[in-house]
């Protein structure tokens, strides 16, 4: 799917969801779609209203506001990193994948690995449906410990 089908797609998801929740749809919401769609890597709020307010009029209450509509109708994916960071990254198809945080510096290292990826999916839960998955692994990265001569 190329990046322009992306974000169409996950506007008309949008669409959809405001429309079941009787809520308007928006330039403004389309417009944050898009700019989430089109950035790689993981973001704040801050992060997509400094990138939107150079070409689009839109305020810091709603990207915020259409931040938390992004989360329910699963747009969007919440983490919550050390030091109560919170960040958030585009949900993809097929684009499940995992975190390594470092506890000294804080690095965030995203990988995939196919064993934890089946293991999960394998896994049958009868009151209960998987949409995505990710896991958080702690540690030390090898710059800290090379930085603070752990082994």
């Amino acid at each position: 799917m190329t990046q322009e089908e992306e974000i169409k797609t996950a506007q008309k998801i949008l669409s959809d969801f405001l429309s079941l929740q009787q809520m308007r749809c928006t330039a403004e919401r389309d417009k944050i779609v898009e700019c989430i769609y089109t950035y790689n890597g993981h973001f704040t709020p801050d992060t997509i209203y400094e990138l939107m307010k150079k070409s689009f009029r839109v305020s810091r209450g709603t990207v915020y506001n259409t931040f938390e509509v992004l989360v329910k109708c699963n747009l969007i994916v919440q983490h919550h990193f050390l030091n109560n960071r919170v960040e958030y990254e585009k949900t993809t198809a097929n684009a499940t994948h995992h975190h390594r945080i470092c506890t000294k510096c804080g690095e965030v290292v995203e990988f995939s690995d196919l064993k934890i990826k089946r293991a999960i999916k394998n896994r049958t839960f009868t009151t209960f449906d998987v949409d995505y998955q990710t896991v958080y692994l702690y540690g030390i990265c090898k710059k800290c410990k090379r930085k603070y001569g752990l082994k």
